[in-house]
């Protein structure tokens, strides 16, 4: 038995690059965070504003509590070891009847990581499931890195709208069921998208993104991340907790990585190879 993991759960994670569902939080604390969430949004002209939603964590205490939560840590150590960083986080949403969608795509696709060894804990606030617009995966896809390009699709909710070239077969596609406080975790190069959200009920999605300590950029540069748990390997600048929601040294520090991870994942010179590649013994 992991810590927070049973064996079968941690073997479907190494066959199938995903596990679900994993519950973390019961529904009424599940509803508590989306209704601050939404309290939030109201403050706000109705949305967190894109700028705000990269590393939200780094400025609502709640979220930063979040991404610590220990049970989550101890699903997240069974995975990648002892000491992990917190890469990233954001909140991933559709509304009733829109026609966004995301690609066929993996994640780790332009983080410029030098191994393929990351977690995505992606935590539901809602229902989440085909109905709408919920994460639907290719077992077993994680293998190896495939090519992507810009698919050019205005709709397409991933930034850099990527998708794997040549398509995908979706008859081995599942369906990632989840109920609100539920998570499913992910191998960052299993394939995955979504299809538009149909129903009239908003989906919402919190994904919080993990790598072991010992990962760096490929680039050499010393991106931003935080330690939850675990030893430093002093690959990245590490961030710091907000003293208050939006507090204003939280929001300066918040800018600065941001801006500091945008120029490391942009950096055209340090793009994902264009060619499959074997993938890492432990991804």
């Amino acid at each position: 038995m992991g810590k927070g993991l049973t064996d079968a759960q941690i073997d479907a994670f190494r066959r199938d690059g995903v596990v679900f569902p994993v519950r973390l939080y019961p529904q009424t604390e599940a509803a508590q965070f989306r209704s601050a969430l939404e309290a939030i949004e109201a403050s706000r002209a109705g949305r967190l504003p894109p700028a705000l939603n990269a590393k939200p964590h780094l400025l609502i205490p709640w979220l930063w509590d979040m991404v610590h939560n220990p049970c989550l840590l101890d699903a997240i150590e069974d995975l990648l070891g002892p000491d992990l960083l917190c890469w990233g986080s954001s909140f991933i949403i559709k509304e009733g009847h829109s026609p966004r969608h995301v690609t066929w795509h993996q994640d780790q696709t332009h983080w410029g990581l030098n191994a393929p060894r990351a977690v995505t804990a992606w935590l539901a606030l809602s229902d989440s499931g085909p109905d709408n617009g919920g994460v639907q995966m290719i077992p077993g896809s994680h293998a190896q890195i495939l090519p992507h390009r810009d698919s050019g699709d205005r709709l397409n909710m991933l930034g850099r709208r990527e998708e794997v070239i040549g398509g995908v077969d979706q008859r081995s596609a599942i369906d990632v069921r989840l109920r609100p406080g539920e998570m499913s975790l992910h191998d960052p190069l299993i394939v995955h998208g979504s299809p538009p959200n149909q129903s009239s009920e908003r989906r919402i999605g919190f994904a919080m993104r993990y790598i072991p300590a010992t990962v760096a950029q490929r680039s050499g540069a010393r991106n931003f991340a935080t330690l939850v748990r675990g030893r430093d390997h002093g690959h990245f600048q590490l961030e710091q907790a907000p003293a208050a929601p939006f507090h204003p040294d939280a929001l300066r520090h918040h800018g600065e990585s941001i801006r500091h991870g945008m120029a490391v994942i942009f950096d055209k010179s340090d793009r994902q190879p264009e060619a499959s590649a074997p993938k890492g013994l432990d991804g």
